[in-house]
C-alpha cells in the first residue's frame, strides 16, 4: 500500500501537468466560436455595411436607427458582439501564459500584456453598448442618437493603442525569449510589428471627419478591421502550435516532470 501511495505522490507533478494542457487546449478551442461571433456580427450590423459616415447629419442618423429593418440586426449583433469579446479573452490570456514560458529575466513583460489585453474587449465593450443604446430608445432626440453613435464609432475605432500595446511587447517578449527552442518564433515577433504599424492611423480617428483617418476611412476601418482579423487567424494558429508541442513534451518527459 505504502508503494502504491509512493507512486501517486510521484505522479502527480505530471498529472497536473497534463491537466494544464489540456486546459489550454479547452481555452484554445474558444477561438473558431470567436471567429463565427465576429464575422456574424460584422455580417448582421447595417452600419459596417457600408461602414457609417462620420459626416451624415443628426436626422439622418436618427433615422438609420429608427428604420424597423434595422432595429433587430443592430440589437442582435451588439449582443453578438459582446460574446465575440468574452470568447476573445480565453485566448488573450493563453497568450500571457506562453509569455510567462518565455526565458526572461523578469515577469514585466507579462504583467504588460496583462494590462494591454484587459483594456481592448472593455473599450469594444463600451462602443458596443452605446450603439446598442442608441437603438434601445430610437425615439430620443436626433441630436442624442447622433452622440450615441458618434461616442460608439469613435470608441471602437480610437482602442487600438492598447492593441498595438500588446503587440509590441509580445513582439518584444519574443525577441528576449533566448531558449534553444523559444515559444513562439521570430517572425511571429515580425509579423507583430507589422501589424502594429497597420494599426497605428486609427488612433488619430477623432481629427477627421473625412479621409482614409474617419472612422469609415480606408486606414481606420478597412485597414485597421483587416490587420485585427489576420492578427486573431495568425496568432490562433502559432498559438495553437505552442500549446500542442507544450502537451506533446509533457507527455514524453514524464520522468523530468515528476523528478521537478
Amino acid at each position: 500500500m505504502s508503494h502504491i501511495g509512493e507512486n501517486d505522490a510521484e505522479n502527480r507533478p505530471l498529472r497536473a501537468a497534463l491537466r494544464r494542457a489540456d486546459g489550454e487546449v479547452i481555452l484554445l478551442w474558444t477561438l473558431p466560436v470567436a471567429v463565427i461571433l465576429w464575422v456574424a456580427a460584422f455580417l448582421l450590423f447595417p452600419g459596417f455595411n457600408p461602414p457609417m459616415s462620420p459626416t451624415m447629419p443628426a436626422e439622418q442618423v436618427a433615422a438609420f436607427y429608427r428604420d424597423p429593418a434595422h432595429l433587430p440586426e443592430i440589437r442582435y449583433s451588439m449582443i453578438v458582439f459582446n460574446w465575440f469579446g468574452v470568447c476573445l479573452v480565453p485566448i488573450l490570456a493563453l497568450i500571457v501564459l506562453q509569455i510567462r514560458r518565455m526565458a526572461h529575466r523578469t515577469p514585466i513583460f507579462s504583467y504588460a500584456m496583462l494590462g494591454c489585453v484587459a483594456g481592448g474587449p472593455t473599450l469594444f465593450l463600451v462602443a458596443n453598448v452605446c450603439w446598442l443604446l442608441a437603438a434601445f430608445r430610437p425615439e430620443r432626440s436626433p441630436e442624442l442618437t447622433q452622440l450615441l453613435n458618434d461616442f460608439a464609432w469613435i470608441t471602437f475605432t480610437i482602442l487600438v493603442p492598447f492593441l498595438i500595446g500588446q503587440s509590441v511587447i509580445l513582439a518584444l517578449a519574443i525577441y528576449f525569449d533566448d531558449q534553444p527552442r523559444p515559444v513562439f518564433s521570430r517572425w511571429v515577433a515580425y509579423f507583430n510589428l507589422l501589424v502594429a504599424a497597420a494599426l497605428v492611423p486609427a488612433a488619430f480617428v477623432g481629427v477627421s471627419l473625412t479621409g482614409p483617418l474617419a472612422w469609415d476611412g480606408f486606414l481606420s476601418f478597412w485597414v485597421k478591421n483587416v490587420a485585427i482579423a489576420v492578427w486573431i487567424i495568425v496568432m490562433g494558429v502559432v498559438l495553437g502550435q505552442a500549446v500542442y508541442r507544450e502537451r506533446a513534451e509533457n507527455r514524453g518527459r514524464p520522468e523530468e516532470l515528476v523528478n521537478a
